[in-house]
């Protein structure tokens, strides 16, 4: 069975440099989740993505080789990323893990897809069931 794998942005901003610490892991990582099926990209990682001073046609030609599914953030997911983040500010959380995060996790969540992270952290205690591939799980 194939199955499919939304990547975080962490792990594409590794790919565009080779000066980057965790290049080799990301790149690899990568490869065997296109091997074992789909690679999906949201909106949202789209989004952080443009936050590099690369043009958008830039960042389609970097990562094309990943053949990376568009898929849009469905008002399920975006409800449960709202909810995952109250309880992470309500637990005393900081303004430094933002709302962007929760949507992310909760897109791979609602969706069954597998998360592609560096940072599993982030996602383990507020999405606990999301499947996730990290240095820490798949070294």
């Amino acid at each position: 069975m194939m199955t499919s794998t939304l990547v975080d942005t962490n792990v594409l901003i590794d790919m565009l440099g080779p000066d980057r610490p965790q290049r080799a892991w990301s790149f690899a990582a990568l490869k065997r989740c296109l091997e074992e099926g789909e690679l999906v990209l949201n909106s949202i990682v789209w989004s952080e993505l443009a936050t590099s001073p690369l043009s958008e046609l830039e960042l389609n030609l970097a990562f094309g080789w990943l053949r990376m599914r568009r898929e849009a953030l469905s008002y399920e997911a975006a409800f449960a990323a709202g909810k995952a983040h109250y309880a992470y500010r309500r637990a005393g959380g900081l303004r430094e893990r933002t709302l962007p995060d929760f949507l992310v996790g909760a897109h791979a969540a609602a969706r069954s897809h597998r998360l592609l992270t560096r940072d599993a952290a982030r996602y383990r205690s507020y999405f606990p069931a999301l499947d996730i591939i990290s240095p820490e799980t798949h070294p």
